[in-house]
């Protein structure tokens, strides 16, 4: 069987994913460089990112208004970039009947 392999946060067909977030929240420590898209990676390497993304969260209590200003600031520059490359591409943040 063919491992499934991941497109990258730039290829995904809707830009703010939970993987997209996994992968936001994993440059914002350091844990991969900001110029690594994921791009062609397994999923059970997008696994060990997750746990390790998560490792990383734990000592902030999984909320941004826990961590030190710098990754406070790296965090809110990232999503800010993602959510306006998002919304440059069509995507709307609001829910409908489908969601």
């Amino acid at each position: 069987m063919k491992p499934k392999i991941y497109e990258g946060i730039h290829n995904q067909e809707q830009p703010m994913t939970p993987t997209a977030n996994i992968i936001r929240d994993a440059w914002v420590f350091g844990i991969i460089p900001e110029d690594e898209t994921c791009e062609g990676w397994t999923i059970q390497g997008i696994d060990a990112l997750y746990d390790k993304v998560t490792a990383a969260w734990q000592p902030y209590g999984h909320l941004v208004s826990n961590l030190p200003p710098e990754l406070r600031d790296r965090h809110a520059r990232i999503y800010a970039e993602a959510i306006e490359r998002a919304r440059s591409s069509g995507w709307n943040p609001e829910l409908d009947e489908t969601d």
